[in-house]
């Protein structure tokens, strides 16, 4: 970015779309429409309940540079749909994470904002900025774990003929949710990776499923070997986002919150996120992310008067957490943990009433609009 100027002579650029479904040179945009070949003829396509699409398979070496997706922006398809990614003939995926929260918020709604990782539109058009590398191959599905057929738009970018080592870092991201986390026992945002690699930072969501005050939880990241206490400590959740006396909703480059309740942040939906760019997280031999999960039992109006009285205020909580976690590690790699059910990703949200009545349902063809 800082050397805009320079034309590389070893890279090819491509994009790949259910226009182009190979990226191949010279080769977009030739299916017909009514208004003609190559005139919007396969903008689009319906993935049906239960179907896994393939996306993408492209031969390195290269680097993604850019994805963006549209579907329905509905809870049921922001958590309903699945994306994952398979680096250089990996049989496990390195990716694997309901669309919404890969490109950026929890809960599967909120409003638009941008950071340094993501940009969400406001209907929810969703981007990804973080490069991917693969020295060989790359695989690209979307898995559709809804009971309704969808739609999809989406456009990979990516660049050929990059010069990269065996062992560079491929992207990973994992995503998990506890509806109720064990009171006393700290939510991992990264359960334990061992090997190499870097820690790039979470998207995280908390939905408080009780009064008062739930961010007083510290970030602990464990690294290389530390066991019952951590190298990195943070000083409270809304601290680790890198805001302060609670979280309010701001979006930065590299921290903050895109979704705030519009009432109390001690009671509704929170989305937040820290990117650890120009501040690396790297590890050697090992790394597990965890939240505690504590709050305090006083109405933020009325702080506690003296510090004795806030660390007396100091209460465990059981709270509703998800996250993705975004990191870059060497293949081959441990495969992800077992990845949440529907029901799980679902629970509890603000769902869509009756999604048989979403247009661009069986029988409507795109094309009759165009």
């Amino acid at each position: 970015m800082s050397e805009l100027y320079r034309i590389p002579a070893h890279l090819q650029s491509r994009s790949i779309s259910f226009e182009n479904p190979d990226g191949a040179r010279g080769a977009g945009g030739q299916a017909a429409s009514p208004l003609g070949v190559g005139r919007k003829g396969a903008p689009a396509r319906m993935i049906q309940p239960g179907e896994s699409v393939e996306l993408a398979s492209i031969d390195g070496p290269g680097v993604i540079r850019h994805i963006w997706m549209a579907t329905y922006d509905v809870v049921d398809t922001m958590r309903g749909l699945v994306i994952s990614a398979h680096w250089d003939g990996q049989e496990h995926p390195s990716i694997e994470a309901p669309i919404g929260d890969f490109f950026g918020f929890a809960h599967g709604h909120g409003p638009a904002y941008s950071s340094a990782v993501h940009s969400v539109g406001e209907k929810l058009a969703l981007n990804i900025w973080l490069p991917m590398p693969f020295p060989r191959h790359a695989r690209f599905l979307i898995r559709n774990d809804l009971h309704v057929p969808v739609p999809l738009f989406f456009q990979i970018d990516y660049t050929l003929g990059d010069e990269l080592p065996e062992d560079v870092g491929r992207l990973h991201a994992l995503f998990r949710r506890e509806p109720r986390t064990t009171r006393g026992v700290d939510y991992e945002v990264l359960p334990e990776r061992r090997g190499r690699g870097r820690y790039l930072g979470a998207v995280m969501g908390v939905r408080p499923t009780s009064a008062n005050w739930w961010g007083e939880g510290e970030a602990k990241i464990f690294l290389d070997g530390d066991e019952l206490f951590p190298t990195i400590a943070g000083t409270g959740a809304e601290d680790y986002v890198c805001l302060s006396w609670g979280v309010q909703q701001n979006a930065f480059p590299y921290q903050g919150a895109s979704l705030v309740s519009k009432h109390r942040t001690d009671t509704g939906p929170v989305s937040m996120y820290r990117w650890h760019l120009p501040d690396p997280i790297v590890w050697h031999q090992s790394i597990r992310v965890a939240v505690q999960q504590i709050g305090i039992e006083i109405d933020l109006n009325d702080p506690p008067k003296s510090f004795p009285a806030y660390l007396g205020s100091l209460r465990e909580r059981e709270d509703d957490w998800s996250s993705c976690a975004f990191w870059y590690e060497p293949i081959p790699s441990a495969p992800l943990p077992a990845p949440a059910s529907l029901e799980v990703r679902l629970h509890d949200l603000e769902r869509h009433p009756d999604l048989n009545t979403l247009p661009l349902q069986p029988g409507f063809s795109l094309s009759s609009v165009l």
